[in-house]
């Protein structure tokens, strides 16, 4: 899914070679509307891939995404929880954020907020705090600290990551690139330092691949465009890597 919200992002903004490139059709100028039809776009493609027993790897360049990969695995009839590995929340509403950036909501709509404008255009059934676990998310705005002191929704860091200390049942793993220490993945959009390293967060995510109940790996790549080959390469092997853990 080549987009960054509704923005059609250039073809090797993502450096990996993909079995479908999706393509979403709304394009009227209304950001929501175009985020909605990217979200449905991608549920298409993932539901019959989880139907037919697959672990889809969905890579786009934003978490906003990550509702549309879940609304494909429900439609293919499973209910998943979600680990959510971001160095940021993602947990603001409209109210709470100061930005505008969309991105800046992703686990909360993913949740539940503004659901005329997200989950009930393309058909998610908002997943509950309580099956949602954010892993990381070093860099929260004080509205963010002030949601997750009181939401079921439980934080923990990547060392923690193993099938006890995450929802039972069927999972979703959405990982924010952005979750890896900003020295290790350069050019990103919003980068944070002091974080994991890339091997601690494969291992994390490796851990869960183990327990056989991973049904979808979603992948946002953040980062900005460019044409330098060093920044390149270290994004191609980072998503190989990732990839590889669903091929498993």
């Amino acid at each position: 899914m080549p987009y960054h919200h509704d923005e059609r992002l250039p073809d090797d903004d993502i450096p990996v070679s993909a079995d479908v490139t999706v393509r979403s059709q709304v394009r009227d100028g209304d950001t929501w509307r175009g985020v909605a039809g990217v979200c449905a776009a991608t549920a298409a493609a993932v539901s019959p891939v989880v139907a037919a027993g697959g672990v889809p790897v969905v890579l786009s360049g934003d978490c906003l995404v990550a509702g549309g990969t879940v609304a494909g695995v429900q439609g293919a009839g499973v209910d998943p929880a979600v680990v959510w590995f971001d160095a940021h929340g993602d947990v603001h509403t409209l109210q709470t954020s100061t930005s505008g950036y969309l991105g800046g909501l992703a686990l909360r709509l993913l949740n539940g907020a503004h659901p005329d404008r997200y989950a009930d255009v393309f058909g998610l059934r908002p997943v509950l705090p309580e099956r949602s676990v954010l892993v990381d998310a070093r860099d929260l705005d004080p509205a963010e600290a002030e949601h997750l002191a009181g939401s079921a929704t439980r934080r923990i860091p990547v060392a923690e990551v193993a099938a006890d200390t995450v929802p039972s049942g069927p999972l979703v793993l959405h990982i924010d690139v952005d979750v890896i220490d900003s020295g290790e993945v350069p050019g990103l959009r919003y980068p944070v330092p002091n974080g994991p390293s890339t091997d601690a967060v494969l291992a994390a995510c490796a851990r869960l691949f183990a327990t056989d109940r991973v049904v979808a790996l979603d992948v946002a790549c953040p980062w900005s465009r460019t044409d330098d080959e060093g920044q390149l390469d270290v994004r191609a092997r980072l998503l190989s890597r990732l990839t590889a853990l669903a091929a498993r």
